[in-house]
């Protein structure tokens, strides 16, 4: 809209000439340019945006904004195996039903007046999620696992006074990008230096000789995945906290939840701080936030001390037989300190938290076992299967979760080339792992989950004879 058009924007009823003069005068500022005067001259765009004319009405942005939602290919019209993060699991109605209720999806948290089963309801989530990683400490989540893990690096260097963590080199691109930044650069006086681990070639597992070489005194912690980003399931997790804990320095387990009704909590092997998503607990799938992340340890005042997250907490009454729930550790966090705090929380996911205590309930350890064993029999059908074709194979085919890495080196072709076949009849292949893993080739990292069926994975196993020939 014109500057010099009296009259207000659609959406913003303040922005009509004399209300931003009277707003300027009121701060001393002799125009709008003056405002921004620190940016650097350098830094400041020279030629106006070429913009499109502004939408003049709703109904011409709801026209413009339903056609480019129609450009999206979804999951729900085409067979996806993509992971790498974000997975398609089924999600139950009832999840959606309980977490769209009033009481939860409108209150405004914090107050004792905007409690209707709230607080109860995120205690139950930390109790369920506690008992499945085998942790009796649960925070209220953060936005992602890649949070939840440079929370926990923070976590164990404030607690052992050193300011280095190891990691695989096999992690998670996104993740490690996330760990790097709350690590902060090394001009930082509170910097921890990031070094990666090798992996071996043979088994895709952590490198154990190369872990020994880099553990030190200055190692505030061990991070590791279980299962690790390309799908592999770490062994050697009990050796790893040992090594760990000979050199001073807290493990800390990354997990993928769903996988813990038939794989051993990371407690059992020697785990100081538990991380991870919980996107596969009954949330659906989403780019751009929502996905939220865990961090648990023992129920140890060190370690309760040093959570950037908002917990709850649970006391009887003066009515026999009544509990009540309440927010605790509340000053520690940013809410209590500001940029003291042991860093910045919020509630954008905690909406999460309460679908994801209805899926675990819903599921209980016996329907995590019978979800965990489905996952990795269909996972490792599919590999067997798509091992099979010609100029194809399957790397680290045994011991897996639900994903896999497949190698298309022998076709001659580019996974970019073969994910453009499959799209064309209705499929998303593997994750493209060649950019970020340049060594494993025109590698790809495939994902099946409960809702492939046998008939799903015999598709693509088609599809890719076709597009590989």
């Amino acid at each position: 809209m014109s500057a010099t058009r009296n009259a207000a924007h659609p959406y913003m009823a303040n922005s009509v000439p004399e209300i931003k003069a009277a707003m300027l005068k009121e701060i001393g500022a002799k125009s709008i340019e003056a405002l921004f005067e620190q940016i650097p001259a350098d830094h400041r765009l020279r030629t106006p945006l070429k913009q499109p004319p502004a939408l003049r009405s709703e109904a011409e942005l709801k026209k413009h904004l339903v056609g480019l939602l129609r450009r999206n290919v979804s999951c729900e019209t085409n067979l996806s195996f993509l992971g790498a993060g974000i997975w398609q699991h089924h999600v139950p109605a009832i999840c959606d039903e309980i977490g769209t209720r009033s009481e939860f999806l409108t209150s405004v948290w914090g107050t004792a007046m905007s409690d209707h089963g709230r607080n109860q309801a995120w205690f139950e989530f930390c109790s369920q999620l506690g008992e499945l990683v085998g942790m009796e400490f649960v925070g209220l989540p953060v936005y992602s696992w890649g949070c939840a893990a440079g929370n926990a690096v923070r976590m164990a260097s404030r607690l052992t006074g050193r300011h280095e963590v190891l990691v695989p080199e096999t992690m998670c691109p996104e993740r490690l990008a996330i760990v790097r930044q709350y690590c902060e650069p090394p001009e930082m006086e509170s910097h921890i230096a990031v070094v990666t681990v090798a992996h071996d070639r043979k088994t895709g597992l952590i490198d154990v000789a190369d872990l020994r070489r880099k553990l030190s005194k200055k190692t505030a912690a061990v991070y590791i995945e279980n299962p690790g980003y390309l799908g592999t399931i770490e062994t050697q997790g009990a050796e790893i906290a040992r090594l760990a804990r000979a050199a001073g320095a807290e493990t800390i387990v990354g997990v993928d939840p769903i996988s813990l009704g038939i794989l051993a909590p990371p407690s059992e092997y020697g785990a100081d701080i538990v991380v991870g998503t919980i996107q596969t607990l009954g949330a659906h799938m989403s780019a751009g936030g929502g996905l939220g992340g865990f961090i648990a340890s023992r129920d140890e005042e060190a370690y309760a001390r040093e959570y950037p997250t908002l917990n709850v907490s649970i006391t009887d009454t003066t009515a026999p037989g009544e509990v009540g729930f309440g927010l605790t550790l509340f000053h520690q966090s940013s809410y209590g300190l500001r940029e003291k705090g042991k860093d910045w929380t919020g509630n954008s996911v905690y909406l999460t938290a309460i679908q994801n205590a209805v899926y675990m309930s819903l599921l209980g350890p016996e329907g995590f076992r019978e979800i965990g064993e489905l996952i990795i029999a269909r996972a490792h059908y599919a590999a067997r299967e798509i091992g099979r074709i010609k100029g194809v194979k399957v790397r680290w085919k045994s011991g897996f979760f639900k994903e896999f890495v497949v190698d298309f080196g022998g076709t001659g072709k580019t996974v970019a080339r073969i994910n453009k076949a499959l799209l064309k009849q209705g499929i998303f292949g593997g994750k493209d792992l060649s950019a970020d893993f340049p060594a494993l080739g025109q590698s790809a990292l495939y994902a099946v989950t409960e809702i492939h069926s046998v008939e799903d994975i015999d598709r693509l196993v088609a599809a890719l004879k076709d597009v590989t020939a």
